[in-house]
Formats: C-alpha cells, sequence, structure tokens
C-alpha cells in the first residue's frame, strides 16, 4: 500500500520504518530540512536500537521529504504523527496536528484515503480533523470534488528503546473509526503483524509465546480513550510502588522484595512496578495532565490520577532531601549525575528526571557533573545554559564528587569499575535512583549507599558493613 507519515520523530519514524520494512511504499514528510537530510542518508534522527539496520533493510521502500505535494496526493493510507505538546492547563497544543490535516486536505488528488490519528490527541480530536480536511480539501478543489477521506484513530503503545519491537511484535493493535471502509484498510495494512507471516529479522527475533496479535476495532471516540486510559494506568502504578516504597522505607521493609512479592500475583503484574525516580518521557506526564484537563471540560475530577502526578513529581524532590540530609550543605559541594535520557536505549530528554533533579541542585549552589552515553550530545543542544558541566566518561563525572546519583540505568552504569570510581572520589556516597546497583558491592568498595525507598534496610547494611 501507499503509505504517507506526517512527523518523524519517535512515533512517526519507527512506524514509517516498520511499515517499509514490511512491504509498503512509504513517505514520510517532515518540516525539518535538516532531519530529512540525515534520513536520507541512512542516519536516524533519534536514538533507537538497530532503527539504523531497519532502515537500510527497507531504503528502496521508504522515502524522506519535506513537501507535502510529493508525499499526500495520490496515498491510500495517511498517517498523522506530528508532535502535541502540553499546552497551558495541561491541554495538548493541537497547533502540528491542524497544519497537517489542512495541507493533507490542500494536497490530497485521489479517490480515497484513510488519515490516521497517530498521534496522542484529545478525545473528540477525530471529528475536529475531519472537519478540517474537507475544508482544506474543498478551498483547493472544489465543492464538487470527488475525493473522499476517512478519519480514523490507530494510537501507538511503543516504549522508546523497544519501540521497533513493539510495533512488530505488539500486544495489540487498536484501530477507531466510524466508518467501517477504513477499518478494512487499516486492517489490511497492518495483516502481517497481526497474523506474524513475515519472516523476522536476525537481530530482533520473535517472541517465541507470540502468536497472533489482536485487533481491537472501535469507534473513533473509544480508541482516543484507550491511548488515555492505558498511560494514566501505567503512571498510576509507577507512582504507586514510589509511595508503597516511601511507606517501606519508615517501616524497614525491602520495597524490591515487596515490588516482586505484589508482582506475581497474575492480576497485578511485574510491569511497572520498579521503584525509583518516577517516570519521564514524552507520554506519561503529558498524558495524564491532557486527562485531567478533558474531564474538568466535563465537571469531573480526576482525583486518582492527579495524585499519581503530585506523587511523581515528589520523587525529584527527595532526592535533594536524600543528598541534604547525608551531606548536610549542598552549598559548594560536587554531584554527578549518571544518565539523562529519562530510560535506557533512548535519547529522549522530555520529562526526564535528571534535568530536574539538575536544576534543583544547581539553585541549591551544587556544582553538578552529568554522563549519559547517548544522550549527552542532545543534552548539550536542547539545554545549553543549565549551568552542568558534561563528562565524556562515567569516571570523569565521578572524579572529585561528594555524591553519585544514578539517575537512568543504563546497563555500563551498573557493570563500571566502581572500586576506580571510590578512589577517585572526595565522598564516597552513592544514591542508587533506580535500585539496580550490586549494593553489596559498593559496600565493599567503602561507598554509604541510599536508594530512592528503603533507606533504613540500607542503613543496616551500611552499618554491618562498617564493622
Amino acid at each position: 500500500m501507499k503509505v504517507s507519515i506526517i512527523g518523524t520523530g519517535y512515533v512517526g519514524l519507527t512506524t514509517g520504518v516498520c511499515l517499509a520494512w514490511l512491504g509498503h511504499d512509504v513517505t514520510c514528510v517532515d518540516t525539518d530540512q535538516s532531519k530529512v537530510d540525515s534520513l536520507d542518508r541512512g542516519i536516524p534522527t533519534i536514538y533507537e536500537p538497530f532503527l539504523e539496520q531497519f532502515m537500510a533493510e527497507a531504503k528502496e521502500r521508504i522515502r524522506f521529504t519535506t513537501s507535502y505535494a510529493e508525499a499526500i496526493p495520490d496515498a491510500q493510507v495517511i498517517f498523522i504523527a506530528v508532535g502535541t505538546p502540553s499546552g497551558p492547563g495541561g491541554n495538548p497544543d493541537l497547533q502540528y496536528l491542524q497544519a497537517a490535516a489542512k495541507a493533507i486536505g490542500l494536497h490530497f488528488e485521489g479517490d480515497y484515503a484513510v488519515v490516521v490519528n497517530k498521534s496522542t490527541v484529545p478525545i473528540g480530536s477525530g471529528n475536529w480533523v475531519d472537519a478540517l480536511l474537507r475544508e482544506s480539501y474543498e478551498e483547493a478543489h472544489g465543492s464538487s470534488a470527488h475525493g473522499q477521506f476517512s478519519v480514523a484513530s490507530n494510537p501507538e503503545f511503543l516504549r522508546e528503546g523497544t519501540a521497533l519491537h513493539d510495533t512488530l511484535y505488539a500486544d495489540r493493535v487498536v484501530v477507531g473509526s466510524d466508518d467501517s471502509r477504513s477499518l478494512e484498510v487499516l486492517y489490511t495494512l497492518y495483516r502481517p503483524i497481526l497474523d506474524q507471516t513475515f519472516v523476522p529479522p536476525t537481530y530482533l527475533p520473535r517472541p517465541e509465546d507470540l502468536g497472533a496479535v489482536p485487533l481491537v476495532s472501535t469507534d473513533l471516540a473509544s480508541a482516543e480513550l484507550i491511548k488515555y486510559a492505558a498511560n494514566a494506568f501505567l503512571a498510576l502504578k509507577i507512582s504507586y510502588i514510589n509511595e508503597i516504597g516511601q511507606l517501606a522505607e519508615k517501616v524497614g521493609a525491602d520495597i524490591t522484595q515487596v515490588a516482586k512479592g505484589i508482582g506475581l500475583d497474575a492480576r497485578i503484574g511485574s510491569r511497572f512496578l520498579q521503584a525509583g525516580l518516577g517516570w519521564g518521557g514524552s507520554c506519561f506526564g503529558k498524558d495524564t495532565a491532557a486527562l485531567v484537563s478533558t474531564a474538568a471540560e466535563y465537571g469531573l475530577g480526576m482525583h486518582i490520577v492527579e495524585a499519581a502526578r503530585i506523587v511523581n513529581l515528589r520523587q525529584r524532590e527527595r532526592v535533594i532531601e536524600k543528598l541534604l540530609a547525608e551531606l548536610k550543605i549542598l552549598k559548594g559541594r560536587t554531584v554527578a549525575l549518571l544518565g539523562l535520557a529519562f530510560k535506557p536505549n533512548t535519547d529522549d530528554l522530555r520529562e526526564a528526571p535528571a534535568i530536574e533533579i539538575a536544576r534543583k541542585l544547581v539553585e541549591r549552589g551544587c556544582r553538578v557533573k552529568v554522563h549519559d552515553p547517548v544522550a549527552l550530545e542532545r543534552f548539550r543542544r536542547e539545554y545549553p545554559n543549565i549551568g552542568v558541566v558534561c563528562c565524556e566518561t562515567p569516571e570523569q563525572t565521578a572524579e572529585g564528587a561528594d555524591a553519585v546519583v544514578l539517575v537512568t540505568e543504563w546497563p555500563q552504569y551498573r557493570e563500571m569499575n566502581w572500586e576506580a570510581v571510590a578512589a577517585s572520589m572526595r565522598n564516597r556516597l552513592v544514591l542508587d535512583g533506580r535500585n539496580v546497583l550490586d549494593r553489596a558491592r559498593l559496600m565493599r568498595a567503602g561507598f554509604h549507599c541510599l536508594s530512592m525507598n528503603g533507606d533504613i534496610q540500607a542503613s543496616i547494611e551500611n552499618a554491618l558493613a562498617s564493622l
């Protein structure tokens, strides 16, 4: 099928590359000429494992352009995958969605196309996009023109760092439309994924227990709400385990064991029960804010979701409190932050806990040194004036530091030479913000260890290690 995708961010690019890899003819549109030039050369503009390999294998079936006139006229399926950042009051900023819808209407010249909202959009946006499409189409072609559109919602459930895996081996595919024709088109588009008939790449094998992928067909509004409801629920799980973690710290319980004990309950599950610094990224913060804002428009209060947001933001402040409790004075101290991206295997800095933690430390007079194995260059570009020292290696980051804070659980941080790091630090204090480090090894190296949820247990172990 002929597919056009508007937007080459995390969702648009990975979706486009996967569809091209599966055999569809894909054209990706972006207004940023430098991104298009890079993608034309086969160089990804985001970090995602295996993305470059997929692009190389799909290069004969995917093109990148800044021209709607090149991408839209004869497309059969047109995905809108533009950004919808939070605006005032938590409402999404829909200016890019509006511009894309109008451009599609102006440039479409075929008989029929399905226009798919891939961006996370407020409930009811499908109807708005439909009106924009028809208005701009008639403006360009006249009211008697024969071209027709169906608008569908196809929310993404991709995890950055595993986006290609999540596309090819999805838990489910959700499509929503009030027109049965568009559901048939999207079923045809996704059939290789639904039936798992493609030969998987050797570097990204199919999970052994994966059968057919379920297709959930709904009306427009239901599909739009499914996306928000899913992200809000996952955000609730993260905030819930962090709140339980605070209680664990008070009573001397080990939050990792508590999470394991409740996560083995099939009704709960272990995913998104890792206590730590809370969520980041482009989805949870934005989508929970949008859900609260949408509910307010209908006179409803989303008190549970609001509470989850409060708990999540509180985790970043707790880092400062823990460092202050140990070091007594932060002004003039050097603090090393390991990890900038909001999670491993991505360079995405949106809502990343490290950014807020760095700002709070700088405000308190700390000298802050930072490192990330992938996101460092993006950080330099996007936060040039934050006032921290960027280091090329984690060892350089820790040198002369009064404390090291593990912010992002990159595997290389767990495996680094902590014994050598201890010898280079001014004060051997580690705050494990993700509860993933080998505490026994750190204590043997002479570190005093803190964690986000369970410092009473850590204090006991530290005391025993000093005997």
